[in-house]
């Protein structure tokens, strides 16, 4: 890699946002590239073969790897995304074991539900933000399904501070502290929930996923403490509260591309589905993943040293022209019929959900999406002006205006 920048990026990765490792993979002239972040040297990769190297755990472990302000905004401290080997596959299991096909068909049915007890209210009002509406419904449907009991009071400050811990996970400034706080108040809520249910005080549906934190024994036979049982509890509800971003991507496309509008509105099953990975692929999310390498490594022919940082480019991977042809067009039609490989659309991740570091609620989302989408569509609405801009710097990030919507 001649030309291999070392001067450290992270300035310029706050100022480029989503398109900084891609930038710098282009300026060098690789699929993989050598580059210092937040002071310390770090290894930037892209593609299948990339994936499929990044996600074996023999090559990369997450121990250790996230960095302590995602650990305590996003993912909360102790949770499944920072082990590895038997000791992650055992916690992995909790979550694998509520994706049954019946536990995701349930999931989508209850969605639909709050989204159609929703949709007077909105009429009500005249107008709307999808993103605000969107987090409403999905907050309201995934504590159903998971069993955590919310008066409708309470329906909307759980809903904000679900929203705040994805919102605040890429920044510093003040949504990286609401994020914070927020995580404080929810794992107080969760962990007192749980002992709750185990103390027999609460009851909660068999199977559901409180139950399941609750009983739920890791590779050493033991419970979750209560802080690590709320924060798996929450790495059920908000990873699924989340979905807000993509459906108020779905307005934003809705509105750039009605053509498709009435496909989705008919019900064609097929087409919703093709439509909701191409919302997962277009907009951008996560910008990259992260690990450190288990050993000394070589990749595409460049070594990589025992505990570099590892990045792998998720926006980048996603809109790369030799997987996605005319990439940067919205097109649901290229997943039509089309069998994706597991290392080729990555923004929940790559690999087996089942036996990896694939999202396992990578199901639910689809499910989310494939339940509203079409309902967005059937909606009599129209977009009053307003400022639709997406701006890349900003991680995660959002459609400024959010979508109004007039109905």
């Amino acid at each position: 890699m001649t030309g291999t920048p070392l001067a450290d990026q992270t300035v310029r990765f706050a100022i480029e946002g989503y398109g900084w490792l891609p930038n710098l993979r282009r300026r060098t002239g690789g699929d993989v590239v050598r580059t210092r972040l937040l002071g310390g040297p770090a290894v930037g990769m892209c593609g299948p073969a990339a994936a499929r190297f990044f996600y074996d755990e023999e090559h990369i472990r997450r121990h250790g790897a996230l960095p302590e302000p995602i650990q305590g905004t996003l993912f909360g401290k102790g949770a499944v995304h920072g082990l590895d080997g038997v000791a992650h596959q055992r916690r992995k299991e909790l979550f694998t074991g509520l994706m049954t096909p019946e536990g995701v068909e349930r999931f989508g049915a209850l969605v639909a539900d709050a989204w159609d007890a929703a949709v007077p209210g909105w009429r009500e009002r005249g107008e709307v933000t999808l993103f605000d509406e969107a987090a409403v419904v999905i907050c309201v449907a995934v504590c159903r399904w998971a069993g955590v009991p919310v008066a409708d009071a309470e329906v909307g400050p759980v809903t904000a501070d679900l929203v705040a811990l994805v919102d605040g996970f890429g920044t510093v400034g003040p949504r990286h502290w609401r994020a914070r706080r927020a995580r404080g108040r929810l794992e107080e809520r969760f962990g007192d929930l749980v002992e709750s249910v185990r103390r027999g005080e609460v009851t909660v549906r068999p199977g559901s996923a409180t139950a399941a934190v609750a009983a739920h024994r890791d590779a050493d036979g033991r419970q979750l403490d209560r802080h690590v049982a709320a924060v798996e509890l929450l790495n059920v509800l908000r990873p699924t509260v989340t979905v807000a971003w993509f459906m108020m991507f779905a307005g934003h496309a809705l509105h750039r591309w009605p053509e498709h509008r009435a496909a989705l509105a008919d019900g064609d099953g097929g087409f919703a589905t093709a439509y909701a990975h191409e919302l997962r692929r277009f907009y951008p999310f996560a910008p990259f993943i992260g690990g450190r390498a288990a050993r000394d490594l070589t990749f595409d022919r460049e070594p990589i040293p025992a505990g570099a940082v590892v990045l792998l480019d998720v926006y980048g991977q996603n809109h790369d022209p030799g997987l996605w042809p005319d990439p940067y067009a919205f097109r649901p039609d290229r997943f039509v019929d089309r069998e994706i490989g597991q290392f080729d659309l990555i923004p929940q991740g790559g690999g087996d959900p089942r036996t990896g570091h694939r999202c396992p609620g990578e199901a639910i989302t689809m499910a989310v999406l494939t339940a509203l989408v079409p309902r967005l569509a059937r909606l009599d609405h129209r977009v009053p002006e307003q400022d639709l801009t997406i701006p890349l710097h900003r991680i995660p990030t959002r459609v400024h205006s959010g979508v109004r919507l007039a109905l």
